[in-house]
């Protein structure tokens, strides 16, 4: 009797386990597809070009000067005497690293530069996603699409709300996908 009333037990455990997972609709969507096919998408990318052309001319600068400056240096430095040659080693060695940390900088401010740009686009995406899983039901939506970041190993191009995203944008999808 005891056996009977736990595998009842176990049996109504397991058949409300499958009654929710019935109910659990899961669906993904590339997040890089969407942003690429954003009207503005091709706007930010050009900024964010520019931008790195400004820094990239302003290091250019940089280095230019330090690369005058070694070759003065260089080139007098038999009539220096070593109170001079000993200013002007660390002359040079403080450009060399102001030069270092700008770089650094520059890298920095790209990847800030680069979010800033990607920020409202982003808010965007997620507002229509968010709005495309609420219409249709969605308990979860994945991303999937960013190599070694995916969060989705497997699933079945019917769950892929992508093209769905694209409409609540104003986007038509482009055939072929």
């Amino acid at each position: 009797m005891m056996k009977i009333k736990l595998l009842i037990c176990a049996l109504t455990v397991f058949a409300m386990g499958v009654a929710n997972a019935q109910e659990l609709k899961i669906g993904y969507t590339n997040a890089e597809y969407l942003l690429g096919l954003l009207p503005e998408a091709k706007q930010i990318e050009a900024d964010l070009r520019a931008y790195e052309t400004q820094l990239q001319n302003q290091l250019k600068a940089k280095y230019q000067d330090l690369q005058t400056r070694i070759g003065d240096y260089q080139a007098n430095e038999a009539s220096y005497n070593e109170l001079i040659k000993a200013d002007k080693q660390r002359e040079l060695t403080s450009l060399q690293e102001s030069l270092q940390q700008f770089q650094t900088d520059a890298e920095q401010s790209l990847v800030t530069k680069r979010n800033q740009l990607l920020q409202p686009a982003v808010e965007k995406i997620g507002t229509a996603i968010q709005a495309v899983s609420e219409e249709n039901g969605y308990s979860m939506v994945l991303s999937a699409g960013s190599p070694g970041f995916d969060v989705l190993l497997y699933a079945s191009e019917k769950h892929d709300i992508s093209e769905l995203v694209l409409k609540k944008l104003g986007i038509d999808p482009p055939s072929g996908n």
